[in-house]
């Protein structure tokens, strides 16, 4: 057996999230279709992590093990070929099989876009939460910095518990703004049940005028749910990168 690793990429908006439900449309579901219909079998497709509902996906990292001698460039043109237009296959290498795309991956890159124009963009409301008020960056910048470091997250999972821990380390965080978007980006090594989301509307708090900088730090230490913003929508939601041991943090 063949252990093949892809990177993939969706657009969420049309989908139930990542993992098979029955009746639902979900991109599991396409993925493994297609690979059956290519290789005669259909074998289960693993994700470096699910994304729920709306949630998209720029370089999503899955393996699956297949029999199949098709080559790697076969695998990237049939996929795309027999796949949906709002998911593709930007890359297929042949991989060790001890490589597991989720139990091996180190760290994870999110990024929430906002559209923070006066008016919605109508290009954007499937891949942008809009926010009409005037966010302030250089306080949202500042009051992410309480996130950095291993902490115990759980003011920001929906629903704790979730995991057996909520204690995650944040590697990068920032806050950035080009004309009227501003998006958050959150490096950790794992994720609690919409951790980024919650962090964006506790942010966004902030970037209103509504919260002060330091009450970031307030939540974090509160362990508490209630005490953070709301949970933003899923549509300005992106996994980026899945990083590995081996490769660069760059």
């Amino acid at each position: 057996m063949r252990n093949i690793k892809l990177i993939i990429s969706y657009d969420g908006t049309d989908f139930h999230g990542w993992q098979r439900q029955p009746f639902l449309r979900t991109v599991q579901e396409v993925l493994e279709s297609a690979l059956q219909e290519l290789t005669g079998v259909c074998p289960n497709a693993t994700a470096s992590g699910r994304t729920d509902a709306g949630v998209h996906a720029l370089g999503q990292v899955v393996h699956f093990l297949t029999a199949s001698a098709h080559s790697t460039a076969t695998f990237v043109k049939a996929l795309n070929a027999l796949l949906p237009a709002d998911v593709r296959v930007l890359s297929a290498q042949e991989v060790p099989q001890s490589f597991h795309a989720t139990l091996d991956a180190r760290a994870k890159l999110y990024r929430y876009v906002i559209d923070n124009g006066p008016i919605a963009n109508p290009f954007q409301l499937r891949h942008a939460w809009h926010v009409f008020q005037r966010l302030d960056v250089t306080a949202m910048r500042g009051a992410s910095r309480a996130l950095l470091g291993r902490h115990d997250f759980r003011s920001f999972e929906t629903n704790w518990p979730n995991r057996m821990s909520s204690v995650r380390t944040i590697h990068h965080v920032g806050v950035s703004r080009m004309g009227d978007f501003v998006w958050v980006d959150v490096e950790a090594d794992g994720f609690l049940y919409n951790m980024v989301r919650s962090i964006t509307g506790t942010l966004v708090k902030v970037g209103i005028g509504k919260w002060p900088e330091a009450k970031v730090a307030q939540v974090l230490a509160a362990q508490d749910r209630t005490q953070a913003g709301p949970t933003a929508p899923p549509q300005g939601l992106f996994l980026v990168r899945v990083r590995y041991e081996a490769e660069s943090s760059s």
